[in-house]
């Protein structure tokens, strides 16, 4: 008697992977090489890799006991600004992918004995296949600069004007005018009059 299992992944998306090739048999291994279009909102808010840009993929899948062991490489490009002048920012992350996709079977088993070391946290292979998303955008957010930067050293923009201080850097003001002098320094803008006219 067949058993159909359920799954929600598509197995045409661009991010989730069919291990039946390596048929569970343990030692198996296959090799992957391919270039995905990023999903939506890989990164984080400043700084992203761009929608549709491509994800560079070097993989390998392992057969193990308990499911298919992923062990590779990502590279993308990135884009975004400067969180002190918001210069726009072009830069490349790479990052290492590793994880152990279990068996739905093996997660169940381990549910029904109440073993702790198969949380909820853990990932599981669907009718044999995994999605890798989840593991990429986890590796590419930790890879990033909380705030990055055009440069280690960026000076920022000017809090009067808002000028890029790197293009300027000699970039000054008057000093301000107190605003209680602000009248004298009319009067002495006025021409002067003589009082005899």
């Amino acid at each position: 008697m067949w058993e159909f299992v359920v799954t929600s992944l598509d197995p045409r998306a661009p991010l989730v992977l069919d291990t039946r090739e390596l048929g569970r048999r343990p030692g198996s291994q296959r090799e992957v090489v391919l270039s995905v279009p990023a999903p939506a909102e890989l990164g984080i808010e400043v700084l992203s890799v761009p929608e549709g840009s491509p994800v560079e993929l070097d993989l390998r899948l392992e057969a193990v006991m308990e499911g298919v062991l992923l062990t590779g490489t990502a590279t993308a490009g990135l884009a975004g600004e400067c969180v002190r002048c918001l210069a726009p920012i072009e830069d490349e992350v790479h990052v290492t992918l590793q994880e152990l996709y279990v068996y739905a079977d093996q997660h169940d088993r381990a549910a029904e004995h109440d073993d702790r070391d198969l949380d909820d946290e853990t990932s599981r292979l669907e009718d044999d296949l995994l999605d890798l998303e989840p593991l990429l955008r986890d590796a590419v957010v930790l890879a990033l600069p909380f705030q990055p930067l055009c440069m280690d050293d960026c000076p920022g923009l000017c809090t009067e004007c808002g000028a890029r201080l790197a293009d300027d850097p000699d970039h000054s003001h008057d000093a301000p005018i107190d605003p209680r002098w602000a009248g004298l320094q009319q009067l002495q803008a006025e021409p002067t009059q003589d009082p005899h006219d």
